[in-house]
Parts: C-alpha cells; structure tokens; sequence
C-alpha cells in the first residue's frame, strides 16, 4: 500500500512532467517537424500545429520508452532521482524552454532537460556518468556537420540538372521508405523487444542466413524501399508540384512521429526511478506525457512554426525536403539509441545547411549565433540553477 505523502509527491512529479510536455510540444516536437513544410507554403501553420500534435502523441506512445529510460536512470550513477530532484530537474528545464517559447527563440530541450537533471542528481550526491556523457555530446556535436551535410547535399542534387527531379525525388522517398521499414515499434514486438516492419515481413520470406546475416529483413526493407520510391514515381507522372507537397507532408509526418519517440522521455524520464515506489505502469506515463505533447502542439507551437520556417530560411520545396530527410534519419537514429537530441537542433541544422545550397539565401547568421548560445547557456543554466535550487530546498528541510 502507498502511503498518502509518496501518492501526493508523485502527483506533484507528475504535475511537472506534464507542464514539462507542453513546454515540449510548444517549443520543440510541436514546432519543428512542419516547419520546413510550412516555410514552402506546402501547409497552413495552424493545420501544422493540430497534425503534429497527434503524430507525436503516437511516436510517443510507441517508441517513448529507450529516451524515457536514459534520462530517467543513466544521467547518474550510484543514486537514484528522489521525487524531489525530478520535480525540481523537470520545472528547472521546462521554465527554460516556455522562456524559449515566448521570446521566440527555439530553446535546445535536450540541452535543457539533460542539464538540469544531471543537476538534481549531482547535487543528491551521484556521480556523474561519464560514458553515457560521451555518447550524448558525440551525438550533440556530429548533428549540425551531419545533418547540415546531409541537407546540403541533397538540395544541391535537386538543384542540379543533370538528374531530373522525376528521378531524383523517387530516389529520396525510396530511400525514406527503406528508414522507415527499420523503425522499432513496440506492437510489432514480442517478449525479446519490439520489432521493425522489415523484421516482421522478412521472417515471413524464405531465406537463408548469408555471412552471418539474415537475409530476410535486408530482402524486405529493399522491397519496402522499392516500393515507396515506385510509388513516388507514379505520383510524379501525374504532376510534379503536387507530388512534391505530398512529399513533403509526408515528411513532416514521419519527423514528428519521431519527434514524439524522442521528446516524450525529456519530460517523463525523471519519473521513471519513481515507479518502484508507485505501481503505474511506463506506458501510462508514456500516454500522459503524449498528451501533454499534443496539448502543446496545439495551443503553443505556431508562434515557434512561424519563427523556424521563416525567420532562418526562406525555404522551397525541394529545400525543405533535403532538410527534412536527415531529420528524420537523426531523430531515429537517436531513438534507436535512447539518447537525448534536440529537436531544434537537428531542423535548424538541416535547415540551414539547405539554404546554403542555394547560396546561403534568407539564412540569418545573427538568428543562428543566438540560437547557439542560447542551447549552451540553457545547458549551463539548467545545470547550475537546478543543482542551486536542490540544494537550497534540501537545506531548509
């Protein structure tokens, strides 16, 4: 049986994890998947606001649990967070970030809620985790060289004439088809974890194992990827413009599906140690902080949508693509990997690194320096101002 005092501090935790999901839904999972979109006027930024927002409750509830884990118990090491500390870490961060919000400014959320929670978990007296650390800021720092990259040299290729964009654009959803068939779902899964669509249909083909590889799931995400770019192509032939914008949105759908995998774990991670003392189960978590994300999406992130898609680049259609196809490859890669990213990081990168394929057109360099210095203040901030406040709450009682 739960005593009243722990039922009543894990309300309150969850109080702040939910103001942490709308700060997160208006600022970061809510705001940057369509922004591409809207800035080629492919789709209203009220219609991308209310699309994102049930995208990412869904990528939420079924791919929320390896980031939600990694925050929750692989920031520290030799200490547990106490409800206090994720009530602290979680409001800390989300403060932050509604700052970002309503000054216009894309706050990094992982930046934010990474810092802060290693904050409160320093501050318990844990240790830090120096491997995981690496691999987070090995993450952090490849993004902008290789999602920028990535972006760049793609929007270079629709740019060029020597490939027809009836050739390339297919090629580019082929290749999207195949990511998409090696994403990890939860309800594709079983008792040794969740499974790919490719994993599914590839047990189901009667193949050999070759070098050590099973050449089922590798047969299927070929075939899937076939697919989706024959499928692409088809729709070029019978009109290029409007078989961009579906494109796009398609895009648009799958960045923000995956926004909500990755995003939702910044905001409940911190409860996870405390389910051992309450028996609710992380999926119920995981749908909670999906809701919150929706509810974000919905009442804050146009005013974000506006700032991203037009204040950093003046974004066409075939730009917006290149910028949105590493997007989606980073966020899943992260996801697969249960480390935190920024979203605001990975669109702004890709974003910026597909303007200046056109000549760096409408990029704002002095946007983009503010931008950085505030995700690493906000790092900073959040660290300091957590581990400050810890440590005063825990003095006066």
């Amino acid at each position: 049986m739960v005593d009243v005092v722990t039922l009543g501090t894990f309300g309150v935790a969850a109080l702040a994890s939910l103001f942490m999901a709308w700060a997160i839904g208006a600022g970061s999972s809510g705001s940057t998947p369509f922004a591409p979109a809207v800035g080629a006027n492919a789709i209203s930024v009220m219609r991308a606001g209310f699309i994102v927002g049930l995208l990412g409750f869904l990528g939420a509830v079924l791919q929320g649990q390896n980031v939600s884990n990694a925050i929750g118990t692989e920031l520290i090491v030799g200490q547990s967070l106490t409800a206090m500390a994720a009530v602290i870490g979680l409001l800390t961060a989300a403060g932050l970030v509604a700052i970002g919000v309503f000054t216009g400014y894309p706050i990094a959320t992982a930046f934010t809620v990474t810092g802060a929670i290693v904050g409160v978990g320093l501050a318990l007296g844990g240790d830090p985790a120096w491997a995981k650390y690496q691999q987070i800021v090995t993450l952090w720092v490849l993004v902008p060289f290789v999602g920028g990259g990535i972006a760049y040299a793609t929007a270079r290729a629709l740019r060029s004439e020597r490939v027809a964009e009836r050739v390339a654009i297919p090629i580019l959803g082929g290749i999207v088809g195949a990511l998409v068939a090696t994403i990890q779902f939860a309800l594709l899964g079983g008792p040794d974890g969740p499974r790919s669509i490719a994993q599914v249909v590839g047990a189901k083909l009667p193949l050999p194992v070759v070098a050590g590889v099973d050449a089922g799931p590798v047969v299927a995400t070929l075939l899937l990827g076939c697919l989706a770019g024959g499928a692409l192509a088809y729709d070029m032939s019978r009109g290029e413009a409007q078989s961009q914008r579906r494109f796009l949105l398609a895009l648009g759908g799958l960045v923000a599906f995956s926004a909500g995998g990755s995003q939702v774990g910044l905001a409940i991670g911190p409860l996870v140690p405390l389910l051992d003392e309450v028996t609710v189960p992380l999926i119920a978590l995981l749908v909670g902080g999906g809701v919150g994300l929706l509810v974000g999406s919905w009442t804050g992130a146009p005013r974000m949508i506006k700032a991203l898609a037009q204040d950093y680049s003046s974004l066409g259609p075939r730009r917006s693509i290149a910028a949105l196809i590493p997007s989606f490859a980073i966020a899943q890669a992260a996801v697969a990997l249960g480390v935190p990213v920024s979203f605001n990081e990975i669109i702004v990168s890709a974003i910026v690194g597909s303007g200046y394929a056109a000549g760096g057109a409408g990029v704002s360099r002095q946007k983009m320096l503010y931008t950085v210095l505030a995700w690493i203040g906000s790092l900073a901030l959040a660290l300091g101002v957590s581990y400050g406040l810890f440590v005063g709450v825990a003095t006066l009682l």
